[in-house]
C-alpha cells in the first residue's frame, strides 16, 4: 500500500520485471465511495520478504488480506534415525 500513486507503479514495474505478477488498484475505506484520499494498493504474488524492502524503500506498508493462507512448512511424520550398519565398521 501507497500514499503516492507514482511508488505504486514503481513497485508494479519492478515486480512486473522480475518476473511477478503486480496490479494497481485504489484501496477502498470501509463505506466511502470517493476515493480521493484511499491509497494506492499493489497486488503481487511477490514474496514477503521483497514486498517489505520494497514498501521500507518508499514508506509503503504491506496489508495482507484476512484469511490469506500462508505456505506451511512440510514437516517431518516421524523421527529421523542416522544409524551405522555396525559391520561396514568391522569391514564385512
Amino acid at each position: 500500500m501507497f500514499w503516492d500513486e507514482d511508488d505504486a507503479r514503481l513497485v508494479a514495474g519492478r515486480l512486473a520485471n522480475d518476473g511477478f505478477a503486480a496490479d494497481i488498484v485504489r484501496q477502498a475505506f470501509a463505506g466511502e465511495d470517493d476515493d480521493e484520499d484511499h491509497p494506492w494498493a499493489v497486488t503481487t504474488d511477490a514474496p514477503d520478504a521483497m514486498l517489505e524492502l520494497l514498501a521500507d524503500e518508499l514508506d509503503g506498508w504491506i496489508d495482507h488480506e484476512v484469511g490469506t493462507p500462508s505456505e506451511s512448512i512440510p514437516l517431518p511424520t516421524a523421527p529421523r534415525r542416522h544409524h551405522r550398519d555396525p559391520r561396514a565398521s568391522a569391514g564385512e
